[in-house]
């Protein structure tokens, strides 16, 4: 074979372009270099104006639905865990039952130590939640995440109301001074 002959075209370079080919490439990248030319004198015309001004198209200065602005806020900040917890504090009769929340109300959660702390009506209660707490942690890390939660504190009642009168001796503390 000599240099001379032809090339079959499927072997070998790939065919140059041809002169329409080539009138294609040059009008997009023509059709490219106005649009941005476009964009930076609109851009002027407007700052001009006294700022940027909302037209027919989305930009980034477009107003957000509720719910998308504050889960990006979450994000952003960081607070998913809190806003799960909180999300499970509203949900607290379907997670331990009805008969359970009446009686027992999450009071906070602690993202440091991962403690959610509930408060019971009665030591009863308390006692009873106590025994369920490591299925309820379970269930817990079920719906959060595994770790979100590592423990339940559990506070039972407190004291009696600590009542002021005339009938209450000087130097008292109330109720609970004669336990030593």
């Amino acid at each position: 074979m000599s240099t001379d002959e032809p090339t079959p075209q499927g072997r070998g370079k790939a065919p140059e372009p041809s002169g329409v080919d080539l009138a294609r490439v040059a009008l997009r990248a023509a059709k490219e270099q106005a649009r941005a030319r476009g964009a930076a004198a609109q851009e002027k015309k407007q700052a001009r104006r006294g700022g940027l001004r909302s037209g027919a198209r989305a930009d980034g200065r477009d107003p957000m639905a509720l719910g998308a602005a504050i889960n990006r806020l979450i994000n952003e900040r960081g607070w998913e865990t809190p806003a799960a917890v909180g999300g499970v504090m509203g949900r607290w009769p379907q997670i331990v039952g009805e008969d359970l929340a009446k009686h027992c109300v999450p009071q906070r959660y602690d993202e440091d130590e991962r403690v959610l702390s509930v408060q019971c009506d009665s030591t009863a209660w308390a006692t009873q939640l106590r025994l369920l707490a490591p299925t309820l942690v379970a269930r817990l890390n079920e719906d959060l995440g595994h770790g979100t939660v590592k423990l339940i504190k559990v506070n039972g009642p407190g004291g009696p109301v600590r009542r002021y009168g005339s009938l209450r001796a000087p130097g008292s503390t109330g109720p609970g001074d004669t336990y030593g």
